[in-house]
């Protein structure tokens, strides 16, 4: 099982890959085009809301809920039965989607007024912000149609990874940068307004992914006429998971709308810094995190519906393994590295040295939480494969008050910054309850031997941040290279890490088939 966990594991991580190569160069060309000003702020807000809805309308509380019922059908070998749940699951997610999609188009003011708190009592009062709320409403009735989209590209998505077929879900994504990367080319420049271009990217990227799907879902015998079947046996079940698992499965996104709404009261540049400082938390996140969490998700869920009670925890500590491995060093590079990579791929036209050093400190605050937003990733899945989604709502409700109060605290404190500290502080509360209560259910508990492993995994990553900062320069120094030596001495840098790390791992002990296998 672990060895085919492995191989879907790395088929979703290169094709992530790709795609997240793609993003940060997307990343690069908007940072170039607008740096971290008023414009950016807009244009993130807008790109937020409806892909904070997408998580949960579709990659996050729908596929959770859709997929360990799905998964069933699936498993049971009755074609027809299964393309009837996919045609009425899909006509009644459409629905309702639809009607959310127009809502928000029609009135994307409100939306803005909510979650552009800050923005809005400026153009109340006609305050200096008072444009952005207008420019921000406007681009809402652009990207807001993604929704509409993606929610059906992420439905496929969670019938072709059930199906074992996960490069297409996870190459998709790779069209929503090539669309926003050549409208910000070729579109934004020739407009007065360059967001706008970069609004209808956003837009088109949905298309394009919608369309990309269709012939995929066909040759798997899965694309059917949708229906309306809000009453239908498998439909009703969904229903029930996916209530509670909204607000669940999505507390970090939740927290990061909180921090959205704060952050519109905050200096100019905020959102922007935020916004930077996560993509680049995201790369390794959805590299490896939520690449284990897709592949791991199909697996549990067909132990669960065998009985498989052992197979279902040794599928459990292999992710967690695997999240320990990737995640240490990531976050590690992260914390150490934080400036020069941002100098390297944002620091170009309107992005300034100022707004490195202003980005860095939410990254590392950020970055100081990616274990555990990986870890989510993996222990959630541990309720959801169970058709368990009440416990889930319980802990996300616990880490969302928590965010609020670590919010109050540390923004009061430390700005934009505290933002991304309380993000991280609650992530940990969030992670450490899911443990907690698969442990106390008898469902999984790390084995003695995976809490060696990552001692080992610490080990390596300790030796592997000495060795970087060994030879890290000053950042003074940085700023009197090229762009080209920049790139390279941090490459090396990378390159030197990686290395150590895993010259150390083996001298620790630690073997390929620390990873495969499935029993201690």
């Amino acid at each position: 099982m672990s060895k085919r966990l492995l191989k879907s594991g790395m088929i979703v991580s290169a094709m992530t890959f790709i795609s997240r190569m793609l993003g940060l160069v997307r990343d690069i060309v908007v940072a170039h085009l607008m740096g971290a000003g008023a414009s950016a702020d807009v244009f993130f807000f807008a790109n937020k809301i409806p892909n904070f809805l997408r998580r949960l309308f579709a990659e996050g509380a729908f596929s959770q809920a859709f997929v360990p019922v799905f998964t069933e059908y699936h498993a049971n070998g009755d074609l027809d039965k299964t393309r009837e749940f996919i045609a009425r699951a899909s006509g009644t997610l459409g629905f309702i989607v639809t009607i959310v999609t127009f809502v928000g188009v029609i009135g994307s003011g409100v939306v803005t007024a909510i979650f552009g708190a800050g923005w809005f009592m400026d153009w109340l009062h006609g305050g200096p912000a008072a444009d952005k709320f207008e420019l921000a409403s406007f681009l809402l009735k652009i990207t807001f149609p993604y929704l509409w989209f993606i929610t059906f590209v992420a439905m496929s998505g969670a019938i072709l990874n059930t199906m074992g077929k996960f490069a297409v879900s996870s190459f998709t994504p790779v069209f929503l940068n090539i669309s926003l990367i050549a409208c910000a080319l070729y579109l934004s420049p020739h407009l007065q307004e360059p967001e706008v271009g970069l609004a209808i990217g956003v837009f088109l990227g949905g298309l394009v992914q919608f369309l990309f799907q269709i012939p995929f879902l066909i040759k798997a015998k899965a694309f059917v006429r949708p229906q309306w079947g809000w009453n239908d046996p498998g439909v009703t079940r969904v229903r029930k998971l996916i209530l509670p698992a909204l607000f669940g499965v999505s507390v970090s996104q939740i927290n990061l709308l909180l921090d959205t709404i704060i952050a519109s009261f905050l200096a100019t540049g905020s959102l922007s810094w935020l916004y930077y400082s996560d993509r680049l938390l995201e790369f390794p996140l959805g590299l490896f995190g939520i690449a284990i969490g897709t592949v791991i998700l199909p697996a549990l869920s067909r132990n669960h519906v065998d009985a498989k009670g052992e197979a279902f925890a040794h599928t459990m500590d292999w992710g967690v393994r695997m999240i320990t491995l990737l995640g240490i060093p990531a976050m590690l590079g992260l914390v150490v590295l934080s400036k020069p990579m941002l100098m390297v791929l944002f620091m170009h036209g309107e992005f300034s040295f100022h707004d490195v050093t202003q980005a860095s400190m939410s990254l590392i605050a950020f970055a100081c939480g990616l274990l555990n937003f990986m870890m989510i990733k993996v222990l959630a899945p541990g309720y959801y494969s169970r058709q368990d989604t009440k416990t889930p709502v319980r802990y996300g409700v616990i880490a969302m008050v928590s965010n609020m109060g670590f919010n109050a605290i540390f923004a009061w404190f430390y700005g934009f910054v505290g933002l991304a500290i309380a993000t991280s502080l609650s992530a940990f509360v969030n992670m450490a309850l899911l443990y907690r209560g698969l442990h106390k259910k008898g469902v999984y508990q790390v084995t003695r031997k995976t809490l060696l492993i990552i001692g080992k995994h610490a080990i390596a990553g300790a030796l592997m941040v000495s060795a970087i900062l060994w030879q890290l320069d000053d950042m003074s120094v940085w700023l009197q290279w090229t762009s080209i030596h920049r790139s390279l001495v941090l490459a090396s840098l990378i390159g030197l890490g990686a290395v150590v790390y895993v010259v150390s791992l083996l001298i620790l002990g630690v073997r390929l088939k620390d990873l495969k296998a499935a029993t201690e």
